[in-house]
């Protein structure tokens, strides 16, 4: 059959119809997608490329051939599986060409684990990328607390289990509860619990939301399918960085998501993450009670102990009359001795007091005595006193100096005077032109003078001379 038109006959090189490479490439790409619409295919995965347009590029292949694919940006964020290597998927598509580059592809509108095995061998191979880089060490695992002041809970508002974690609550210990609605399952569920984990993450403490100091992620039992968006790697991811602690409550006991490991703690069954989250308010109660009770008991035990450690003891201590009886005898005998022991000490001190009576020649040894030490200290202290007054003269002499040739003496001595007004001495002629009388002092005595003639005086330089003073 010809591309381009019905079948003619035979044809001879020589007019065989000759046509351009871009009708041809038209030709092609009508005949493959009119032949191929819509088709399903099924193959592994490989050279995955994801450039900044968002578009993902990739080729399916099996053990003899391979196609290319690509799906764009739009429909890659709706596709049930992202196309990762080594994978094997059911593609869902249209057959076209590329013409740009002279091959055929695959439009890809639905991507699709190939089996159960296959999505395993994908969890798998995810699981082990993502403990590589450490997101499920036990080093990263934060403490849970006891009694946390609001609790958070990531899951679908209308679902059962948001009513069990609320109930469960209430019955063991009401908590105030804030509710991120998110979709559990669907093409929404992973980016709407990553978003969640980061919101509540991301509330300010004493804001008008009440930042939780636990948050639960929750989900009741499904299929790996219906699971599959909390094995999403920014889910993982998003629970790992969390600061806040958390705890992964996805499907029943026997359900395990990568988001399991990357909590910090798991729990079986959203029931269960309650039961984690708060103790029993009236086990504390009672603990409570029987740890006063305790308490109590052992105060009266211990305060029965030391009465009757105290009776023992007493009955080794005598009487007080006993103790007594020894110290009040010696305090008699001291008492019948002591008027004696008075008047013999006061006779002692009479007589020697008569012994040491003053007399004259006493008085005169004990005066010569004085007389020569106060000779000999003299003797001692004349030296001292006078090189003290030479050194004191000296100095006094050096000030004495220094004050000669630092007063104006000196100066009047050279020829100098100095003029006075008032009292004041007078440095300058205008000044002293305002007083009627000046007194000069030279070098030995003072005279007053008539200030005119100092007023009359013309100033050096106005005749060759200098004007009279008197």
């Amino acid at each position: 059959m010809n591309l381009l038109e019905d079948d003619p006959g035979p044809l001879s090189a020589g007019n065989a119809p000759e046509y351009t490479v871009s009708e041809l490439s038209g030709a092609v790409k009508r005949v493959i997608e009119g032949e191929f619409g819509l088709v399903r295919v099924r193959g592994e995965v490989s050279r995955v490329s994801r450039p900044a347009s968002g578009h993902f590029y990739f080729d399916l292949k099996d053990e003899r051939a391979v196609i290319a694919a690509v799906c764009w940006k739009g429909q890659g964020l709706r596709v049930t599986v992202r196309p990762e290597d080594g994978i094997e998927v059911g593609s869902t598509g249209r057959l076209t060409t590329y013409p740009g580059q002279s091959k055929y592809q695959l439009v890809v509108d639905n991507l699709e684990p190939a089996g159960a095995g296959a999505l395993m061998l994908m969890l798998e191979k995810r699981k082990a990328a993502l403990a590589a880089e450490g997101l499920f060490d036990q080093a990263r695992k934060k403490p849970i607390p006891y009694l946390p002041a609001v609790i958070g809970v990531v899951t679908s508002p209308s679902g059962a289990v948001i009513r069990d974690i609320l109930h469960r609550l209430r019955d063991r210990f009401p908590r105030p509860v804030v509710i991120w609605p998110v979709a559990v399952q669907g093409e929404k569920c992973a980016p709407e619990v990553a978003a969640a984990i980061r919101g509540f993450n991301a509330l300010p403490p004493g804001g008008a939301i009440p930042r939780p100091e636990l948050i639960i992620v929750a989900r009741g039992g499904g299929s790996i399918e219906d699971l599959w968006g909390f094995n999403e790697e920014e889910v993982v991811r998003a629970a790992a960085a969390s600061e806040i602690p958390l705890i992964s409550a996805v499907g029943h006991e026997t359900d395990t998501t990568l988001i399991d490991f990357a909590a910090d703690l798991r729990a079986p069954t959203p029931t269960a993450a309650a039961e984690l989250a708060v103790p029993v308010r009236a086990e504390l109660i009672a603990w409570a009670a029987e740890q006063g009770a305790r308490l109590v008991r052992a105060v009266r035990q211990r305060a029965e102990m030391r009465r009757q450690r105290l009776t023992d003891l007493s009955r080794a201590l005598g009487r007080p009359e006993v103790l007594l009886e020894g110290p009040r005898q010696r305090l008699d005998r001291w008492g019948e001795r002591l008027g004696p022991a008075l008047v013999a000490a006061t006779t002692r001190k009479r007589a020697r007091l008569a012994g040491a009576a003053l007399r004259p020649g006493l008085l005169v040894r004990r005066i010569g005595d004085e007389r020569r030490h106060l000779g000999q200290w003299a003797a001692r202290l004349a030296p001292a006193v006078r090189d003290r007054i030479l050194k004191r003269r000296e100095g006094l002499l050096a000030l004495d100096r220094i004050r000669t040739s630092l007063g104006y003496g000196e100066t009047l001595r050279r020829g100098f005077a100095v003029v006075r007004a008032g009292g004041a001495v007078v440095t300058a002629r205008a000044e002293a032109a305002r007083h009627a009388a000046l007194e000069i002092e030279f070098r030995d005595g003072r005279m007053k003078v008539n200030a005119e003639g100092a007023a009359k005086a013309r100033p050096r330089g106005g005749d060759g001379g200098q004007g009279s003073l008197f």
